[in-house]
């Protein structure tokens, strides 16, 4: 039909599609009963298996977000992007030890559950509201831009939005079926989007190979980009200095070395894998042990995902310094896309197949996650009380279908600017200005017994506007150099604050002043959660998962340092 995609492409495409959707009206007719059970319908409660949650969350997570987003900075940043992934393993084991435990003993289902059972309705009511704006107007319609964009350009680049209103049917036809359904399609789009996105990868390395002598090899295209890009391979982006240029500062700002661990990259992580509803979801329906091995087996996924999502942005990156990359358009954001077009007539229509399972799943995902916090904990609570199991199935289907409109026709004309900041950008940028607030509203309200609901209100919107103070005005208001942070000229004739710093220094002074409050109130809070050393215990088999899992990253870091 077009010079990039051929019959065979459409023909992969379309088994893909196929299986998927025939899958999942199997799981849905098996457990049509579940709309008569609400819990059964949002949360699959007692029917998910680990390697099914472990599957499901990783197909959730992997998006346009990645694949377009991350593959550039991989182009831009080079392996020190990975750390997004890697940290996510020890963060995933953290949530796995420490934090479900606190979620499935007080039988928590939505985190706005967790705000109203530990605090008071009206931090949950204000946090239900909120998270139901991200989630549409910045997660789902940066996932549906991006994948409609990349998608789009392989296509041929004139079916723009019809590939959007196809990637938003066909997420609905899954989440309509429930969170069952969801999870259980999930462990086929994990599968496609693996296998699909090595694919990719391994493509990438022998044209890599091909175009500099060593021949289509692999292996040997893998040490080519080593030794043509160097830098792209040092985990920690090095300090700036006064003379470096405009692109180190830049790199900088984007990842700021050794800060980046001490402040932003746990924020991120421990709040988008332990305080997100999106996430939890998954896990909040199953027993304890269950629930653990799925979370640590999304972990070792995890490790997997720098091959996929980063490894083809530096072959692009070397390609394109050597002239062998004419086609990449669009900056870094170009670079996943011009790479597939090295992909043979087949492999490139599994390719669209990978991107499109990790679009529709975390579509999928996401609508879900917005009907639970709306009918269960708005819906049911303020509006319609008296509603029936049947009822809130019913509802949480209209609250889907709403979801989905509103992305569309907020994404139909870009009317939110995501292209011009790029999707990647855009989705930290939002997301990461409410995370330290509301992770430290969770962690304290967890581990602290003091805590109180005045702290946890301060605490998420102090959170907030301490993130909005030091991203866009403490350079100009306090200067360049203070001794809480540097900023650093960005090019647009203005000073930065590396991001990941502003985060740090959010959470430390939200957590101070949530302390400081809670101090005010009784030593243990009416409201606090019992909690005892038993919750914590792990199985040896679990054990056995940390280690290696661990080990692997230790050996990683010890590698690419």
């Amino acid at each position: 039909m077009n010079q990039n995609l051929a019959f065979a492409d459409y023909a992969v495409f379309i088994i893909y599609f196929i299986v998927v959707s025939v899958y999942g009206y199997t799981i849905y007719h098996k457990r049509k009963k579940d709309e008569q059970d609400a819990k059964a319908y949002f949360l699959a409660e007692g029917n998910l298996t680990w390697w099914a949650i472990g599957a499901s969350l990783i197909a959730s997570n992997i998006s346009a977000e990645q694949f377009i987003g991350m593959s550039g900075e991989g182009f831009f940043l080079g392996i020190a992007v990975a750390a997004y992934e890697w940290l996510a393993a020890v963060a995933l084991i953290i949530v796995a030890v420490w934090f479900i435990p606190v979620y499935l003993k007080n039988k928590i289902y939505t985190m706005p559950q967790f705000l109203k059972t530990r605090y008071n309705e009206s931090t949950a009511l204000i946090m239900a509201v909120f998270w139901l704006f991200l989630y549409v107007f910045v997660n789902l319609t940066s996932i549906l831009y991006l994948g409609a964009v990349a998608i789009n350009g392989l296509a041929g680049g004139e079916y723009l939005h019809v590939i959007m209103v196809g990637l938003a049917l066909f997420a609905l036809l899954i989440s309509l079926g429930g969170m069952k359904v969801v999870a259980y399609t999930d462990v086929i789009q994990v599968a496609v989007l693996i296998i699909g996105g090595l694919v990719t990868s391994y493509i990438a390395l022998t044209t890599v190979g091909q175009y500099f002598g060593v021949g289509e090899n692999a292996i040997a295209g893998f040490k080519v980009l080593m030794r043509e890009a160097p830098e792209h391979f040092k985990m920690i982006i090095p300090k700036p200095t006064a003379t470096s240029s405009q692109l180190e500062i830049d790199k900088y700002l984007t990842f700021p070395g050794l800060m980046s661990y001490v402040a932003g990259i746990w924020i991120i992580n421990l709040n988008y894998w332990g305080c997100n509803q999106y996430i939890t979801q998954r896990a909040l329906g199953a027993d304890l042990q269950t629930a653990r091995t799925g979370i640590l087996f999304a972990g070792m996924l995890k490790l997997l995902m720098p091959l996929i999502v980063m490894l083809p942005g530096i072959a692009a990156f070397v390609l394109y310094q050597n002239g062998h990359l004419p086609q990449l358009v669009g900056g870094k954001d170009g670079a996943y896309s011009a790479v597939l077009t090295f992909l043979p007539t087949g492999l490139k229509g599994l390719s669209v197949a990978a991107l499109t399972a990790a679009i529709v799943a975390s579509l999928a995902g996401k609508v879900n996650s917005i009907s639970t916090i709306y009918t269960l904990d708005i819906h049911k609570k303020y509006i319609q009380k008296e509603a029936g199991e049947k009822q809130q199935v019913n509802i949480g289907r209209i609250a889907v279908f709403a979801a989905m409109l509103l992305a569309v026709l907020f994404t139909w004309n870009d009317i939110l600017g995501i292209g011009g900041v790029g999707g990647f950008t855009y989705i930290q940028k939002y997301t990461g200005f409410i995370s330290p607030g509301v992770f430290a509203m969770f962690f304290l309200g967890m581990f602290w017994k003091r805590t109180t609901g005045t702290a946890a209100i301060v605490g998420v919107i102090l959170g907030f506007v301490l993130s909005v103070l030091f991203n866009e005005y403490a350079p100009m208001l306090f200067g360049n150099e203070t001794l809480l942070y540097t900023a650093y000229p960005n090019g647009k004739g203005a000073f930065e604050i590396p991001f990941h710093i502003c985060m740090g220094l959010s959470f430390f002074f939200t957590m101070l002043a949530m302390i400081l409050i809670s101090f005010a109130g009784p030593k243990v809070n009416p409201k606090a959660f019992e909690i005892d050393s038993e919750m914590f215990k792990v199985k040896p088999q679990t054990t056995v998962l940390i280690v290696i899992t661990l080990l692997i990253i230790v050996a990683l870091y010890v590698k690419f340092w």
